[in-house]
C-alpha cells in the first residue's frame, strides 16, 4: 500500500498476526488494499499487550466495515467475540 500514514485508519484490532493476515487477504480478494501492522510483538509476553491493527486507506475505511461484516460472515475459523473492531469514526 502506498499511502502516507496520515491518510490510513485503524479498521480492526485484533490479538494475533495470523487473524490479522486472513482479514487482510480477505479484503484484498474483495478490491480494498489492507495492512497489518504490529505482528512483529504481538506473540511476546510482556507487561504491555502487543496488539496488531488492521489499517486501510481513510477513503475505504466505510467499504471496508461494510465487507468487515460479510467476512465475518463467510469466515467461521475467527473467534469474533475476541476481536476489538472500535468504533466507527
Amino acid at each position: 500500500m502506498n499511502a502516507d500514514s496520515s491518510d490510513l485508519e485503524t479498521l480492526i484490532t485484533l490479538s494475533n498476526e495470523v487473524e490479522a493476515a486472513a482479514i487482510v487477504g480477505a479484503l484484498q480478494e474483495k478490491g480494498v488494499h489492507a495492512v497489518a501492522t504490529g505482528g512483529y510483538i504481538s506473540g511476546f509476553k510482556a507487561e504491555a499487550p502487543g496488539d496488531v491493527k488492521v489499517l486501510v486507506r481513510h477513503g475505504a475505511a466505510d467499504q471496508a466495515r461494510q465487507m468487515l461484516n460479510e467476512i465475518r460472515q463467510e469466515q467461521t475459523d475467527i473467534d469474533w467475540s475476541e476481536i476489538d473492531i472500535g468504533e466507527p469514526e
